[in-house]
């Protein structure tokens, strides 16, 4: 782990390496249980200045046809029209807007989420895991972080009612990031 005060040795560009990266989701199914997905075709890159946090910054692109919760059929619907729409809107963003440290390891990222068009602010709490170089000679960084959204805000409506009450989808959505980002020479 890179102290405080070693930061400095942290500036620099880092691409997130998509192999050894989770950018995943979690949602209230039946009022009773959690569906857990991801998305598997995703680019990001990170510029770090270890001297001014408030320098650094964040930019993710995720192709929303790469959604994933192990179930065919689901995967299908949140890429229709109903959820994603991934034939009108093929990509979600990030692009970080603010990076201001909050401890000894943590930052928050603010940033524009961009989903089905709809573009809404949100800042995501992260906890810097450490510094490392890999048998490879990669100078390799990693962040794990995660924030709450509400689908609505997103466009994102579709909803059925259950018999027992309540409705099939939770309208909460926890978005989480395990990022692993190597440096470029």
């Amino acid at each position: 782990m890179t102290s405080p005060s070693d930061q400095a040795q942290l500036t620099g560009d880092y691409t997130i390496d998509p192999e050894h990266t989770r950018i995943g989701f979690v949602a209230r199914h039946a009022m009773i249980t959690k569906v857990r997905g991801s998305f598997n075709e995703f680019e990001g890159t990170v510029h770090v200045d270890g001297d001014n946090t408030a320098d650094s910054s964040a930019e993710l692109t995720i192709r929303a046809a790469s959604i994933d919760t192990r179930n065919a059929d689901r995967d299908g619907h949140l890429r229709s029209n109903d959820f994603l729409a991934m034939e009108d809107y093929p990509e979600i963003t990030f692009r970080s807007t603010d990076i201001a440290r909050t401890g000894e390891d943590t930052f928050d990222v603010t940033g524009d989420l961009t989903v089905r068009g709809v573009t809404q602010r949100v800042t995501i709490p992260f906890t810097f895991e450490g510094q490392a170089v890999d048998p490879f000679g990669n100078s390799r960084i990693g962040f794990e972080g995660s924030t709450t959204i509400n689908r609505q805000d997103f466009g994102v409506r579709w909803n059925a009612p259950l018999e027992t009450g309540g409705v099939l989808v939770g309208d909460k959505v926890v978005l989480e990031f395990e990022v692993s980002a190597i440096k470029q020479s």
